[in-house]
């Protein structure tokens, strides 16, 4: 059994019903082509009406407004109705063809009743469309955002800094442009975050405050639309705009206003015109700020002022450490707090450093973690968690940035030092050219002049420290350098480095006989006696170890070694026999060492170009042949070598004139420091062509025999820089040829360009003079106008410094003269009967630091030091 339904419907309802939708049918099909040439017309207008408001919506964005968002969805769909009915009208010929009985029927009924009703359609469309599309207003001007707010942390030791760049962008107006340079993980975007987030609380003084992440990858195009973004420029036709395009809007938009703009992280000039931002002047009182790791950046980017963002001092770095390790770990056990800090100190102020090795230390609760930590940070950093993988990489960008790969060489070789090692810039150049970084072959001045601009790079790019004469490398750059150097595949360095760790023996042969350059030094070494295999061991650094013996067979296979540095190893008082083995050496550096003798071996290092002998006091023998027997010598530093009382009857050091013979076989010398003990040698010398230009340091002591010296061939050394007279007994006067020097000198300055290479003393800056006890004064040293350093001591005699009474009857060239202009400091010790200084007041303008020590008759009225520190 089931349930049934059941419909009635009678056949007059049904017919009916057939009859009006047949009906309706057929006035479709009727006026299709009356609506066909109604849509065409209808289409027409909208076309129109649509270019018409598109047209006024460019021209009032060119005025920096914004369309409305009603404008824009009108827009999109007008040209979506235009296409789909210019779409349908295409097949209008086909189905118009298609009609029948005075188009009231149609051979393709079906079809043409589809068509005929999307016709129809498209009409009511395009006619609601032309209704809605009267606008009186397309546009509007919408107020840019004033700025962002940027996520930030309480910021440390940074106050200062802050201060000193606030100060620039609300009360110099001088100042527009800022650069904030520093190393890279130092603070700069912290401090910038800082500058972005107390802007915009002063919106009163400034309109807008824009931030920018510029970063490595310089696109222009990216940093507009940054900049887009904050002007109110970010829709998509914006974005396909040109850069020029976007230029002048970003020009029209901000040049009525007070802006902050912040560039983080700029690597590469910037230019402000291309991008199309007004440049900040005392008119506009617009401000931009970058930060960079480049001091060079600075200048190319005409930053009116540079400030440079430094390390956090003691205090500092200690709280900033203390707050990411939290005091319930420092508190849990009495030994940690100065483990903590000597943690804290391997960071060397680095906050990047102090941040991240103290988030890894918050939860080490027991002193061995903390020593463990000591332990690995102080032998291999890169190991720790959170530096090999965040702090070296970023830091690393900086070495990436170098122009050359001939600097980043030079970078890396600085981390064979120990740490907060001061390394003398001119020993570092020298270093470079021994090992063949730097080519010593095309004269020192080109080659000091290229050192210098390396030296230079790697200083602006906050890689290295300068400390006057020296430069360091901070403890986590240097730690950087060695995760770098230490990667085989990819920089092809291996160094090993185990220095300042006060280690009684070498490490295991073993562990650095493959490495190619390998340093000890600053331990206390005193015996190397195994036989290595290092077939690629290039650079070998033993100073300062302690070091007395070096058993023989340690250099036998050594055969590409190139640089060997023994230096300041006071108790090493000979070299192995198989020195001579070293066969590619280039360098050799026995400076402040005990050697008493030279191995005449020696002179089969045919290779060799840089020799130290400075400071050797123990040496007395120096074999005939050794010296001139390496041809291609360059830099030889001979400097208070020896002892002429000690020397052996072979040696060359017995007979001053034997060592000026042998120096003038060195045709390639182009560096030389050496003592001098006699007058005779010291005319040879001067008086040889490769020795004046040559010659950069010059100890004349003893001159046993010599009352007079003659100065004048001395006056010719083109680049003698520092000059030492010292323990001369006899001697009583340094002679010159006066008038000639004179006249020489006058004639210069009447030609119209002068012609410094002529002058005489033209490179002289240091002189000491000590122990002379018969000299009575110095009047030479007004022909020295390049004098910085005078030190005078411990010479009874002097009664005048320079005495008008030794001068030719010329008192106009003299006038002209302009003696002492350039003296830096000034030293008189221990000089009982000094009366004067020189004969006339002198005003001494460059003159910062003087000492005067028992000088008891000194009138010094003459020197004036008012600017001076005493």
């Amino acid at each position: 059994m089931g349930n049934f339904c059941t419909i009635s419907i009678s056949c007059d309802q049904l017919l009916s019903g057939c009859l009006d939708f047949t009906f309706r049918k057929a006035v479709y099909i009727s006026k299709l082509k009356e609506n066909v040439d109604g849509l065409k017309i209808a289409v027409e207008g909208l076309t129109d009406l649509h270019n018409d408001v598109t047209r006024r919506v460019k021209v009032d964005e060119e005025q920096q407004l914004k369309r409305l968002d009603q404008v824009q969805r009108w827009i999109s769909r007008a040209e979506a109705a235009i296409d789909r009915a210019n779409e349908l009208l295409r097949e209008d010929s086909q189905e118009i063809e298609r009609l029948c009985l005075r188009g009231y029927c149609s051979k393709n009924y079906k079809s043409s009743y589809r068509f005929a009703k999307e016709v129809d359609k498209r009409l009511r469309d395009v006619a609601d469309l032309k209704a809605n599309g009267d606008f009186k207003v397309v546009a509007e001007k919408v107020p840019a955002a004033s700025g962002v707010a940027r996520p930030s942390e309480p910021t440390v030791g940074l106050e200062s800094t802050f201060n000193q760049v606030w100060t620039c962008l609300r009360e110099e107006k001088q100042v527009g442009i800022v650069g904030l340079y520093g190393m890279g993980g130092v603070g700069k975007t912290t401090l910038l975050t800082q500058i972005n987030n107390e802007s915009l609380k002063t919106l009163d003084y400034f309109d807008i405050v824009i931030w920018v992440v510029v970063s490595k990858d310089l696109k222009l195009n990216t940093v507009q639309e940054s900049i887009g973004r904050n002007i109110g420029c970010s829709d998509d036709l914006w974005k396909n705009k040109s850069l020029d395009e976007k230029a002048v809007d970003i020009f029209n938009a901000l040049r009525h206003k007070r802006f902050v703009m912040l560039l983080d992280d700029i690597w590469e000039r910037v230019d402000l015109k291309k991008l199309g931002v007004p440049v900040p002047d005392m008119k506009n009182g617009s401000k931009v700020v970058f930060t960079t790791r480049s001091e060079e950046i600075c200048g190319l980017m005409d930053a009116h002022k540079t400030v440079k963002v430094n390390c956090l001092e003691g205090d500092d770095a200690w709280d900033l450490f203390r707050k990411k390790v939290g005091d319930q770990t420092l508190c849990v056990h009495p030994d940690i707090p100065e483990l903590a800090r000597n943690v804290a100190s391997e960071c060397g102020g680095l906050p990047l450093a102090l941040i991240t090795i103290g988030r890894a230390m918050a939860c080490k609760k027991t002193p061995q973690e903390w020593r463990h930590a000591i332990q690995v940070l102080s032998k291999s950093a890169s190991e720790f968690s959170g530096m090999g993988d965040e702090v070296f990489p970023l830091l690393k960008f900086s070495y990436d940035n170098l122009s050359k790969q001939k600097i980043r060489n030079c970078f890396l070789y600085c981390s064979l030092f120990p740490e907060d090692f001061l390394i003398n810039k001119n020993d570092l150049i020298d270093y470079w050219i021994g090992e063949g970084i730097l080519d010593g072959s095309d004269g020192r001045e080109v080659v000091e002049n290229w050192g210098y601009h390396v030296i230079g790079c790697l200083l602006h790019a906050c890689l290295l420290e300068d400390k006057d004469d020296c430069v360091r490398m901070h403890d986590v750059i240097r730690d950087m350098a060695l995760w770098i150097a230490s990667d085989i595949e990819r920089d092809q360095q291996n160094f090993f480095v185990q220095t300042g760790a006060q280690s009684s023996k070498a490490p295991e042969v073993g562990k650095w006989e493959g490495g190619r350059k390998v340093s000890f030094m600053a331990n206390h070494i005193e015996h190397l006696s195994e036989t290595p295999n290092c077939s690629n061991l290039q650079t070998l650094f033993l100073g300062s170890i302690h070091l007395k013996k070096i058993s023989r067979g340690f250099f036998q296979f050594m055969p590409k070694l190139t640089v060997l540095d023994l230096s300041n190893n006071i108790s090493l008082v000979g070299l192995p026999r198989d020195v001579w083995k070293l066969v590619s050496l280039q360098y050799l550096n026995l400076s402040r060492t005990g050697i008493k003798e030279l191995p005449t071996e020696l002179n089969e290092l045919v290779k060799l170009r840089y020799l130290n002998l400075e400071y050797t006091h123990s040496l007395y023998l120096l074999p005939h042949g050794v010296i001139s027997g390496f041809p291609m010598m360059r830099i030889l530093r001979m400097f208070r070598c020896g002892s002429s009382e000690q020397a052996a009857e072979d040696c060359i050091l017995s007979r001053d004139e034997s060592l000026v013979e042998e120096l003038q076989c060195l045709g390639k010398l182009n560096m030389l420091t050496v003592t001098i003990r006699s007058a005779a040698a010291l005319e040879r010398l001067s008086s040889f062509q490769g020795m004046q230009s040559s010659t950069r340091v010059l100890y004349l002591e003893l001159f046993h025999d010599s009352k007079l010296v003659n100065f004048s061939s001395l006056a010719n050394m083109k680049n003698l820089d520092t000059l030492h007279i010292c323990h001369c007994g006899s001697l009583e006067e340094l002679q010159i040829d006066w008038e000639g020097e004179l006249q020489k000198m006058q004639a210069i300055n009447n030609l119209a360009q002068v012609v410094t290479t002529e002058r005489p003393f033209r490179s002289l800056s240091s002189v000491y003079v000590e122990n002379c006890l018969k000299l009575s004064n110095l009047t030479w040293l007004i022909l020295a106008q390049n004098l910085t350093f005078l030190r005078v001591s411990n010479c009874p005699k002097l009664v005048e410094l320079a005495s008008v009474e030794k001068l030719p009857e010329v008192p106009e060239l003299v006038e002209n003269l302009n003696p002492f202009a350039k003296l830096k400091a000034v030293e008189l010790l221990s000089l009982p009967n000094l009366k004067s200084f020189y004969w006339n007041a002198l005003p001494l303008p460059s003159v910062k630091d003087v000492r005067v020590v028992d000088c008891p008759f000194l009138d010094k009225r003459p020197l004036d030091t008012s600017r001076a520190n005493q």
